[in-house]
């Protein structure tokens, strides 16, 4: 049966030579974003297909998984070892809450990683069923694109068949990247953190963003000694500068030892273990060296640029306003596209590819007001603009209102360690355009403030808000006082 589908407004003359494809779709990566677009393509009447690699926790070139990197080793097994980090630190502070703990407590590290295992094999299982439910046909074995309207799969005993598509979805994901130092192959990667046999007792980690600081927190939850290095001057480059200088206080408070602007020369393998060698000439020693220094497209084997299809210097795959290639027939989301690269991202431009292609609503994905969250110990949310980006883009003064203070569990456990919150204000308009957040449940709050934040509210509306009390996220709606006031950087003008 041929079938209408939308693109860019205009519906697509259909005609009985359709009929000769195999597909209506077929999706190249059944992570977040190609399953969603898959079951979502599905609902709309298309025939759909998907591939994805073998499932292992640890991926290579040839490894993979349905579910992709957040459900087999990325946000979802990070987010169980953050949990079992944080049992440390709060059995400490239970001791002045009344629970006397006589006896040693010990971290069973194996048994946390078998309860991890478990999880995310049984989450690989439900996105298959997800898939199987939506009449999607699946398929084991390494997709590449040989034409314009044509796939191969290279299946698990090495033999190859090709199918035809009427359109073609790239959703690989990305891959990390390893610096090229001597040494190098000493090191691990979060694939690899996520699934060790033994926790060390010393750890290195390279890198200042999401993974790194994520890592070094879950490590010296669990009494790990950790070397923290990164090349800026503090960590989490691209957040408000201020939340960044909080989250890096409270790393070194937690026992984590900071390398600002440092970089790795060389790692060698002795008796003791690693040594590690900085550009400052300092020796560090590890049981474990953790590369989290970013992670780059996953294209290189999918034979795109054979076909025609664009790719920028870093390998991702070039893409407009509606997830589409500079070949009209071959599609790509998530972090393939090295656009946002965030599960909730990679789903939404998995929803708006089926609305457009198969639901005949063209529909482009929207970036504004993205909540994300780092989640280090204590946590960082944020969404909208850091008071840096406010500044940038403002034609008048910005208002910054914050509130530090201990939280009112910390008053009687005795733990040093402030929550800051943080609105960034157009001073004209009084739209809230930023809110930002470091200490307990962060991202849990900070949610609810992106629903406010997308549907425009302003400071008054904030202040107009009765709070939860007692409770940390009150103090969104009783920053009453003007922090500071800043000009913006640039003349205004009447635009």
């Amino acid at each position: 049966m041929s079938r209408k589908m939308l693109i860019d407004g205009e519906v697509e003359k259909t005609n009985e030579v359709e009929n000769h494809y195999d597909f209506d779709l077929f999706v190249i990566g059944a992570g977040s974003g190609g399953v969603r677009a898959a079951r979502f393509s599905a609902q709309n009447g298309a025939k759909v297909g998907v591939c994805e690699l073998p499932f292992h926790p640890i991926s290579s070139e040839v490894i993979g998984g349905v579910g992709g990197t957040c459900v087999i080793r990325g946000c979802v097994p990070k987010k169980i070892l953050v949990y079992g980090a944080a049992f440390g630190p709060e059995l400490e502070d239970a001791r002045n809450y009344g629970w006397e703990l006589n006896q040693k407590i010990d971290f069973n590290w194996k048994k946390l990683l078998q309860k991890k295992t478990e999880e995310i094999v049984r989450l690989n299982g439900i996105y298959k069923r997800l898939l199987s439910n939506a009449g999607v046909k699946l398929y084991e074995g390494e997709g590449r694109v040989i034409g314009h309207n044509e796939v191969e799969l290279i299946q698990l005993d090495g033999t190859k068949i090709s199918y035809s598509a009427k359109h073609i979805l790239i959703a690989t994901g990305g891959r990390a990247q390893r610096p090229d130092i001597p040494g190098q192959e000493l090191a691990i990667t979060s694939d690899e953190a996520l699934s060790l046999e033994e926790l060390p007792k010393r750890a290195v980690v390279l890198g200042g963003g999401y993974i790194a600081v994520e890592f070094a927190s879950i490590w010296r939850g669990m009494g790990v000694t950790v070397d923290l290095c990164f090349r800026k001057e503090l960590p989490i480059r691209g957040f408000d500068d201020e939340m960044r200088a909080v989250v890096a206080r409270n790393l070194e408070g937690r026992g984590i030892n900071l390398h600002p602007r440092t970089n790795l020369t060389e790692l060698v393998k002795t008796e003791d273990g690693i040594k590690v060698r900085t550009d400052h000439g300092e020796e560090i020693v590890a049981d474990v060296v953790l590369f989290a220094t970013g992670r780059a497209p996953n294209s290189k084997r999918l034979n795109l640029e054979a076909v025609g299809v664009e790719l920028d210097k870093t390998g991702a795959i070039k893409v407009d306003g509606y997830s589409r290639t500079n070949i009209p027939s071959i599609w790509a989301i998530g972090d393939v596209t090295n656009r946002m690269n965030l599960t909730p991202v990679a789903l939404m431009e998995g929803t708006c590819f089926a609305k457009t292609v198969f639901g005949g609503q063209p529909t482009q994905p929207d970036y504004e007001h993205i909540p994300c969250a780092v989640f280090c110990i204590p946590p960082l949310s944020v969404v909208g603009l850091s008071e840096e980006q406010a500044i940038e883009k403002s034609n008048g003064d910005v208002l910054v209102f914050t509130s530090t203070f201990n939280p009112m569990k910390n008053t009687v456990s005795g733990r040093q360690e402030k929550t800051i919150m943080k609105l960034v204000v157009d001073a004209e308009t009084d739209k809230v355009l930023g809110a930002s957040m470091c200490g307990p449940d962060a991202p849990e709050i900070m949610q609810g403030i992106a629903i406010a934040l997308k549907c425009g509210a302003t400071k008054a509306q904030f202040d107009s808000t009765i709070g939860i009390h007692p409770s940390a996220a009150e103090e969104f709606v009783t920053m009453r006082s003007v922090t500071r006031r800043v000009s913006a950087s640039k003349p205004k003008t009447n635009q």
